[in-house]
């Protein structure tokens, strides 16, 4: 489904946004392994948080959507039992690499499959580092999905990751309690941390520093509650929104604002936005609201160690850079290429059909600002976070644009086209 847009003057209100995505994976799947009962309130449905759901009750775990939570009553890590069929993690790789940590320790073989998409996307870094516990995978040229695992009696180790990974730092825990021993990871462990936080509200204990985690193997997961706040990475659309048209000012609440997610925030408000926020509620994550007014921007520079806080709000920042004061530039993000598509190039594509001159680089790009937008087709190459992307910088090109295969953006945003329209005049 084609989705055509036209430009508008301003953004003003209150906006909702589904909730975190990644806590949603997250909360399934712990309350899934646990003892007891689980009740998930404001999850996200969008479709890869869906894939997490099927791929659990496919092997055996009991989910109820009453329509306002899920109700996940656990029997255990052991509870679960050999899927009838292949696992199909749909266009989720955090789905498929979450359930490769899972599923390597459990004694039974499984396959997790995906889309065109994600049948792309590399998984030997999962993979590699639980190879050294002792799991047993098959992929693809010895990377890819599908991945066939054969699962077996892990054991502890310490792993040193080379790459800020959220996924595959919770690969790693998730696999560490099957293990005999004491799991440690150190190296680049500063990615988002909502499974460290998560874990503890289920009754595990970790050893938590600045430099290290390490997890016990053996232990048992309790069920509980949990409110899922608002994804400040689908609410960074909107920020960027409301900094792209002047006299825009929008409203956020029930926001996460983990530590760990705050690089958009914190981006934004060094280049000179005005942004104020307010925590509500601290354990076990942060949660509050935002209010963010348009402004004057100065130029950008994202490097290595920020990308990890940013992998998801690039795309539409490269759009924010067309209109910030000098060059903006994202530099040690490789990551990008790997993603739902590969962003760097889907990002510079449909940018130069809108007539901006985009310089790209195998680890980023660069963007000057004050360069005009003019309507044009968007390639959405799969990816909801380049639909989501265009679809705000159609809200400055002049003429008429068409995001190509729109419908993408229900992997994080079901609501995305209606709330824009609502809110844009």
């Amino acid at each position: 489904m084609d989705k055509k847009l036209k430009k508008k003057a301003k953004i003003l209100g209150e906006v909702i946004v589904p909730g975190d995505k990644s806590l949603s994976h997250r909360a399934l799947i712990f309350g899934a392994i646990s003892h007891g009962e689980s009740r998930i309130s404001q999850i996200l449905r969008g479709a890869d948080v869906m894939s997490t759901k099927s791929c659990l009750e496919s092997m055996g775990a009991s989910i109820i959507d009453n329509g306002e939570e899920m109700i996940v009553r656990g029997q255990g890590i052991k509870g679960l039992k050999r899927a009838p069929s292949k696992l199909d993690c749909g266009n989720s790789g955090t789905t498929m690499r979450l359930l490769m940590g899972l599923l390597s320790g459990l004694p039974f073989d499984s396959t997790l499959i995906g889309d065109v998409s994600l049948s792309k996307r590399p998984m030997k870094r999962v993979s590699d580092p639980l190879s050294q516990m002792g799991a047993h995978f098959e992929l693809t040229n010895e990377k890819f999905p599908p991945v066939f695992i054969h699962g077996t009696q892990l054991k502890a180790t310490h792993y040193e990751l080379p790459l800020a990974s959220a996924q595959v730092k919770s690969a790693m825990l998730i696999a560490g309690l099957l293990a005999k021993g004491k799991t440690k990871l150190t190296g680049k462990i500063q990615s988002r941390d909502h499974t460290e936080r998560l874990l503890p509200h289920f009754g595990v204990k970790l050893h938590l520093s600045e430099n290290e985690i390490s997890i016990e193997g053996g232990q048992q997961l309790k069920g509980n509650d949990v409110l899922i706040p608002g994804d400040i990475s689908s609410a960074a659309f909107f920020m960027v929104a409301a900094l792209l048209c002047p006299g825009s000012e929008v409203h956020f609440k029930n926001l996460s604002l983990n530590p760990s997610r705050m690089g958009i925030v914190n981006l934004l408000k060094r280049i000179g936005a005005d942004i104020s926020i307010k925590i509500t509620q601290e354990v076990p994550e942060p949660i509050g609201e935002l209010v963010i007014k348009y402004s004057k921007l100065k130029s950008f520079h994202i490097q290595e160690s920020e990308v990890a806080s940013l992998i998801d709000e690039i795309p539409v920042l490269a759009v924010l850079a067309t209109v910030c004061e000098g060059v903006s530039r994202v530099s040690g993000a490789e990551d990008l290429r790997a993603k739902e598509s590969d962003r760097i190039e889907a990002v510079a594509q449909n940018l130069r059909a809108m007539g901006v001159k985009v310089d790209t680089y195998e680890d980023g790009f660069s963007i000057e600002g004050g360069q005009e937008l003019h309507g044009a087709e968007i390639e959405t190459f799969h990816d909801h976070r380049i639909a989501m992307a265009f679809s705000v910088a159609s809200l400055i090109a002049e003429g008429e644009t068409v995001i190509k295969k729109s419908e993408i953006v229900d992997i994080s945003f079901p609501d995305f086209y209606k709330t824009l329209e609502r809110i844009a005049e």
